[in-house]
Parts: C-alpha cells; sequence; structure tokens
C-alpha cells in the first residue's frame, strides 16, 4: 500500500495546491487518487507507470532526479491531453454541426463557423431586419448569412415590381408553427428574397394557452403586429396555409396597402359573412378521416362548446403527412399545437375596397386528405382567385413533401408583373 501511494503522489502533485489537504487523509483519499489515475487511457500508463519511482528508496538523489523527470513527463502528457481534448471537443462540435444540417437539408453557410445555421423559430413573429432588402439577407440573424448566389435556373428574379417582390411573409396553418416553414424559407432566401415566418397567439413557441383564445383577431394579433411594424410604403407577399388562409384574409382587410400578392395554400380562403366551420361542415360528411383524427377539447367542461381542437397523433401520417418524410412527421408530432376553437367558428367580413383590392392566388394540393380537392374547388369557385395553380405528388404539406415544387410556384407568381392601372 505504502508503494502505491509513492506512485500516486507524483501524478498528484503536479494538481493545484488545494487538493493538498487530502493527501492527509488515510484509505478514502486513496480511492479519490486511483480513480484520477485512471482517467489517462491504459496505453499511456503503460508507458508512464514504470518512470516512477515505487521501490521505496525514495531517499536516494537518483531517485529524487527520476521523480523530477517523471513530474515533467507527467506535466508534458497532461498538457498533451488537455490540448487533444480541445481537439477532439472540437471535432465532435463540427460533426454535431453537420448531422444537424444533414438532419435539415441544408448545408452550413459559413463553413468557417461552428455555430449551427439559423434555423428560424420566431417568439412571436420575426420582426423586420433593420438591413434593406437591397442587401440580399433576411431579417433578424440572417443579417450574419452569406450573401445568396444569384441562380442561374429558370426561375431567376426578375425584378418587375422592385421591392415589393422581394419580401415573403409565411402564415401556418392550425396546429401547425413558424416551423413548418424551415424548407420554404431557406429556398427562397437562396433565390434572394426576404423571408419572415409568423407563429400565431398560441402556436409554435407562443405560451400562450389555445384554450383560452376567443376570437379570429386574437389568434392573428402576431400578424397584425408585424404589418404594424411595417413602413408605410412597404409591401410583402402574403403566404397562408390551411386555417392561416382565415388570418391572412383578416390582415388583407386590415392592412391592403402593405400587401402585393396574397397567396393560398390549400387554405381557408372564405367569402364575406363565411366561417372556416362553415366551409368544412359542408363536406364532413365525405371525410371519415378527419373526423377520426380530431379530438376535440373541453376546458369549460363539455356542457360548452369545444375550447380548442387536437389531433390523434397516430392519424397524423395517414391525415396530413402520408407523403412527407419521416423526419418531418416527427418534427411535426412533438410541435403542433391545438387549434383554438373560437376562431374558427367566427364568421369573416372583407369588403372589396380593401380585401378586393388584393390580387390573389390559389395553389390547389391535389393529393390532400384535410382540405380535399372538392373542398378546394368549392372555395375557388365561390370566391375565385386571379389564378390557380396546381401542386401534384403532395399531401396536406407541401412544404415538407413537395418544397421543390412549392418554391417553384411562389417565385412564379412573384415575378406576375403588376397589373396595369385602368
Amino acid at each position: 500500500m505504502g508503494n502505491s501511494f509513492t506512485c500516486i503522489s507524483h501524478e498528484e502533485e503536479q494538481r493545484p495546491k488545494k487538493s493538498s489537504a487530502g493527501r492527509k487523509g488515510g484509505g478514502s483519499n486513496s480511492g479519490k487518487y486511483v480513480r484520477r489515475l485512471s482517467l489517462i487511457p491504459s496505453f499511456r500508463r503503460r508507458k508512464l507507470l514504470p518512470s516512477l519511482s515505487c521501490s521505496g528508496s525514495s531517499s536516494t538523489s537518483s531517485s529524487k532526479k527520476g521523480g523530477v523527470k517523471a513530474k515533467k513527463k507527467i506535466r508534458e502528457r497532461h498538457h498533451q491531453d488537455h490540448h487533444g481534448h480541445d481537439k477532439d471537443s472540437h471535432i465532435i462540435q463540427e460533426q454535431t454541426l453537420a448531422a444537424t444540417n444533414l438532419l435539415f437539408n441544408q448545408t452550413p453557410r459559413n463553413s468557417n463557423s461552428v455555430i449551427p445555421p439559423n434555423f428560424r423559430r420566431s417568439t412571436s413573429v420575426v420582426y423586420p431586419s433593420t438591413q434593406s432588402a437591397s442587401s440580399g439577407t433576411g431579417s433578424g440573424p440572417v443579417s450574419a448569412v452569406q450573401t445568396p448566389k444569384k441562380s442561374t435556373g429558370a426561375f431567376e428574379l426578375n425584378k418587375v415590381e422592385g421591392s415589393e417582390t422581394k419580401r415573403f411573409v409565411l402564415v401556418h396553418g392550425g396546429g401547425f408553427g413558424a416551423w413548418c416553414w424551415y424548407k420554404t424559407i431557406t429556398l427562397l432566401e437562396k433565390h434572394g428574397f426576404q423571408v419572415d415566418a409568423v407563429d400565431l397567439t398560441g402556436s409554435g413557441v407562443s405560451s400562450f394557452d389555445t384554450n383560452n383564445i376567443t376570437s379570429l383577431a386574437h389568434y392573428s394579433k402576431p400578424l397584425l403586429h408585424f404589418f404594424e411594424s411595417l413602413k408605410p410604403t412597404e409591401k410583402v407577399i402574403l403566404v397562408g396555409h390551411d386555417f392561416g388562409g382565415a388570418c391572412m384574409s383578416y390582415a388583407m382587410e386590415m392592412f391592403p396597402s402593405k400587401i402585393s400578392k396574397a397567396i393560398f395554400i390549400s387554405a381557408a380562403m372564405l367569402a364575406n359573412g363565411q366561417s372556416t366551420l362553415d366551409l368544412f361542415n359542408q363536406q364532413l360528411g365525405s371525410n371519415d378521416l378527419m373526423q377520426q383524427a380530431q379530438i376535440f377539447l373541453y376546458a369549460n367542461g363539455k356542457k360548452n362548446p369545444p375550447t380548442a381542437v387536437d389531433f390523434d397523433r397516430s392519424l397524423l401520417r395517414d391525415f396530413l403527412f402520408n407523403q412527407s418524410p419521416p423526419k418531418d412527421l416527427a418534427l411535426a408530432s412533438v410541435s403542433m399545437r391545438p387549434i383554438p376553437f373560437a376562431p374558427v367558428g367566427e364568421k369573416l367580413h372583407v369588403s372589396e375596397k380593401n380585401y378586393g383590392s388584393i390580387r390573389r392566388f390559389y395553389i390547389k394540393i391535389m393529393e390532400d386528405y384535410a382540405v380535399p380537392v372538392p373542398l378546394q374547388e368549392a372555395m375557388i369557385k365561390s370566391n375565385p382567385p386571379e389564378q390557380v395553380f396546381q401542386l401534384k405528388g403532395s399531401d396536406h404539406a407541401p412544404f415538407f413533401s413537395r418544397p421543390q415544387s412549392l418554391n417553384r410556384i411562389l417565385v412564379e407568381i412573384s415575378q406576375l408583373p403588376a397589373r396595369k392601372s385602368s
């Protein structure tokens, strides 16, 4: 036992002096020192231990010289281990970053940085950037990103409407959040657009209780705040999905001068005096999967109307994501929130002067089980847009299942020339 303490003491002496008190202890401290020694890799211990003086004749001068040399070796090896550990940590960090980029189909935008690329998860809304749109960067954290290269494909930007065509605002559907647009944000930014994604009240990372949302105005509040923050002459292209179409329409009525174009993606495009609930009741009998997937929540008791609608997670793939990648299904499964019921049942009131003055476009999703084609066509017929586009091979979430095709349509719409004033 005495020799074992002699061997370990060389390592112990090269540690900070605050540990010297521990040497006065007995066997309990020996356990600590042994565990410290075991942190040295086995192939290094084999080289290190024979150089230590363990014979018990430490009083001789040769032993002292050997001990000094051993201390120096230990210090050098400790210094090398420390830097080796830092190098390993750096490699692990880079590997983690690469795996993250692979997961989201994004390449690092700055290969010299170990900071992960910006994955937009707004608080309530991603507010406008202080930089000009002509700088080629997006809003908020995107200002640190390298300027996107010009596209060489068929959809290279034509500056036909000046700054109006350079900024998109994305509104998610019921139960979703700004997180669902991560592919669309990346693709549009590569084309040189500035992109903002909004988290509606009680959605995404908003902490508000969905059961306490009592109106469409309350649900749309973050979107309305966004438009209030825009400069008086600034315009955007507004894009909405699913129930986000109703929130879009509400904002279109309030801020017609700030919206260049409005694009509905399999979204609730309501006529004046119509509610989303009225719309879906038309097709309720023919959509058994919707009835199976929906779970009504009654925060005020079952004697009162439901306060929110959630989805059966076991039916998400069949109902919403039957053609989306597994990673996006997993993302949605842990990120989706209940849909507030009161805004769904509220009738929308819009005017021809405000809402009707904005150019509207509809993207019809041909394999959508949540908003079937007959329902989409009924909305188009009752409230005709300027132009209808078809997207084939997609489920209810084209931003997951067909992001490239969706991006091409969005870019194409952005390039449509301004209407000639009569």
